[in-house]
This record gives C-alpha cells, sequence and structure tokens, in this order.
C-alpha cells in the first residue's frame, strides 16, 4: 500500500468510530410523537385560531415563514386576549409595548423590541429581517421603521386594559406583581418542503417596569431554529428562560439525539438549578424535529399547547408538567 492510500484509509476508519457514538444516540427509540406530514405547534388555547390560519397557509402550499407570522397575527390583533398584541396590559406607566420576533429555515432572523402602536409586530419583525441588515429594532426607532415601510400607527388599548392598569395603579402603588399569566404566542410549523419556521409574539409581563424586554424577542430565549435539526419556542417568565436560553438549549439538546420531548423536559430541569422557586416563576417550552416529532412540557399543569396535523386535525393538549 503507498502512503497516500495508507492515509486515505486510516482518516476513513477514524472517520467512522468517530461518528458511531452519535448515531446510537440519534437512532434511539424516541419518547416523542410523530407525525409525518405539515403541522403547527402553537402554546396556550388562543393557539387554536392561529393555527387554523398557518394551517390554510401551509395547505396551499405556502411557506412555514408564512404560516407561522399569518397565525401569530391572529392572536396579536386578538384584544380579548390580554398577553399579545391589541389589548395587552401595559406596563406600570400605562404604556402598551410590544416584542416578537422571526425566524425562517435558512436562518435568518428579525426582531423588535419595546414597540409600540402597531398590533402586529410579528410582520415588523419580518420585515426588519428582510428589509435591513440587522436583526433586532427597539423602540422609537423599531416604531420609525414601521411607519416607513408601511405600517399605521394604532391605539393599542381596549377600554379593558386601560381600566385594568388604572385599577391595577390604585391597588398596588405601583409594586410590580406576579399575578397575571404570561400567556405569549410561540409558533413552530414545519411545511410541505419540510422546511421549519418559528415566531414569537407578546405584550410581555402585565405592569412590567416601563422599558423591561423579556425573553420573546431574544433570538435563541423565546425562539430558536435551526432547519437541520429543528426548532422550540418558549412561554413563560422571560427572564428564568433569558438566564438559560431555553429554545437554543432545546434545539441543541435535539441534535445531540434527544426528542422534543425530552430536550423540553431537560431545559426545564435546567431552569430549576438556576431558579430553584420555579413554582413562582413558571416557564414553558414547546418543540418539533426535522422528522415532524414534537413535545411540549412546563413547569406546572397549566400549559396546554394547540397541535394541528394531517392525522388528528386541530387539537389542544395538556402538557406534561414538573409539578
Amino acid at each position: 500500500m503507498n502512503r497516500k492510500a495508507f492515509i486515505n484509509r486510516s482518516l476513513m476508519a477514524i472517520s467512522g468510530l468517530s461518528l458511531t457514538p452519535y448515531m446510537k444516540v440519534s437512532s434511539r427509540a424516541l419518547s416523542g410523537s410523530r407525525t409525518s406530514t405539515a403541522m403547527v405547534i402553537s402554546t396556550w388555547p388562543h393557539g387554536i385560531a392561529a393555527n387554523e390560519v398557518a394551517w390554510e397557509v401551509l395547505m396551499q402550499g405556502g411557506r412555514a415563514l408564512d404560516a407561522v407570522e399569518k397565525g401569530v397575527n391572529v392572536t396579536e390583533l386578538d384584544p380579548k386576549i390580554t398577553s399579545v398584541g391589541y389589548g395587552g396590559y401595559p406596563d406600570r406607566d400605562g404604556f402598551i409595548t410590544l416584542d416578537a420576533c422571526i425566524m425562517d429555515e435558512r436562518g435568518n432572523a428579525g426582531s423588535v423590541t419595546f414597540l409600540k402602536h402597531i398590533k402586529t409586530p410579528v410582520s415588523v419583525a419580518r420585515m426588519v429581517m428582510e428589509k435591513t441588515p440587522h436583526v433586532m429594532l427597539s423602540g422609537e426607532g423599531a416604531l420609525q421603521f414601521a411607519l416607513a415601510n408601511g405600517f399605521k400607527k394604532e391605539e393599542l388599548h381596549t377600554e379593558f386594559s386601560r381600566k385594568s392598569w388604572e385599577d391595577w395603579v390604585k391597588k398596588n402603588n405601583y409594586i410590580p406583581v406576579n399575578e397575571h399569566n404570561h400567556d405569549t404566542i410561540s409558533m413552530l410549523a414545519i411545511d410541505k418542503n419540510g422546511d421549519l419556521c418559528g415566531a414569537c409574539s407578546t405584550s410581555g409581563t402585565a405592569f412590567k417596569y416601563h422599558g423591561r424586554v423579556g425573553d420573546s424577542p431574544i433570538i435563541g430565549a423565546g425562539l430558536y431554529v435551526d432547519n437541520e435539526t429543528g426548532a422550540a419556542g418558549a412561554t413563560g417568565v422571560g427572564e428564568v428562560i433569558m438566564k438559560i436560553l431555553g429554545t437554543h438549549t432545546i434545539v441543541e439538546s435535539m441534535r445531540h439525539g434527544h426528542s422534543p420531548q425530552e430536550a423540553c423536559e431537560e431545559a426545564v430541569q435546567r431552569a430549576l438549578k438556576k431558579v430553584p422557586d420555579l413554582r413562582n416563576q413558571p416557564v414553558y417550552f414547546i418543540a418539533l424535529n426535522k422528522e415532524g416529532e414534537y413535545g411540549a412540557y412546563g413547569t406546572d399543569s397549566e400549559f396546554s399547547y394547540a397541535l394541528y396535523t394531517k392525522e388528528k386535525g386541530n387539537q389542544l393538549i395538556q402538557a406534561g408538567s414538573l409539578y
């Protein structure tokens, strides 16, 4: 054997040995459920209505990116949902400020934070992704960008949101409280081409400090998509999710062979190590991998998620929980 042939055979043998442990892990029995077609998964009961619109986009052959944007828009525009978009709970000074992000199958991402007067922040986030060299715009700059690109300046308050703030001021004297749920909408979709995309939108913690931004617009915290592996979305107390980069943690766990369900459970356990009092600072996750397996897990039994598949239609499912 000449020297070149010997080196080539040696490299092939080393490469085969190095891949063996990973292949064993990734081929083991997975605990998550599986679907073989396009699908949509989103957080909370309001995800049911959002899923309907997203599914229609997918069935028309649309991109997962279009599906998650249009689906999340449904929640953003619903004034009865007080944790997202129009009619969301204001901050402690009475302002409604919105956060959102979106991520496509190519790894592109867009985000807006502390955005006022725009009812569909996830659509502004998509425009940031597609029309600028940046990932994130914030505050007045984000609003200026939105208005320059055709969005209308609108009132985000409803009669209910304004009265809720007035009552809160009288009751709490500007001391922030944690009595309201954190029902961010996170949505993940896989389209007929097998591509993954995701989006996330929120009005943030009710009566938060003015200027507070949570995990929802942070790539890797509130949302992460890797088209080679999978995608994850978060909801709950953003301060905890940011400390563990929850969605990036989940996708990396799936990359190393764990099912979406296992990866979500692992993320909650990691949060527990960082924040022992997790009962009072709940976190919840959804995940979807490239093979169409999905999972969800949270701190407590309050969490449910909406899943739309060809096999079972659009259904609300109770997620597993730590407590």
